[in-house]
């Protein structure tokens, strides 16, 4: 199988176990699909540029996620305004 790069980036994370299960799978993806409902609820578009670096963290963040990344990032940016996105502390 031939893989391109992001995806030999993803399958190294993970042979790495860089990626971890939630503890209460079926819970997080109610609330993340509850979040992208709202996301999906859009009637405008805009265009951003951001790294690629940063830009292959959020399309890895949502492949765990289950959620498409542009959906991803307008779910986290719905979660910004309306108080819900909360800092994690180690």
């Amino acid at each position: 199988m031939k893989l391109n790069k992001e995806e030999r980036e993803i399958l190294q994370d993970y042979e790495k176990g860089e990626f971890k299960s939630v503890s209460n799978v079926k819970k997080e993806i109610a609330k993340y699909r509850e979040y992208a409902k709202h996301a999906l609820q859009k009637n405008k578009r805009i265009n951003i540029r951001i790294s690629e670096r940063d830009l292959i963290h959020i399309q890895r963040k949502a492949v765990e996620e289950g959620l498409p990344y542009q959906t991803f990032i307008s779910s986290i940016l719905h979660k910004f305004i309306t108080g819900h996105l909360t800092e994690k502390t180690n």
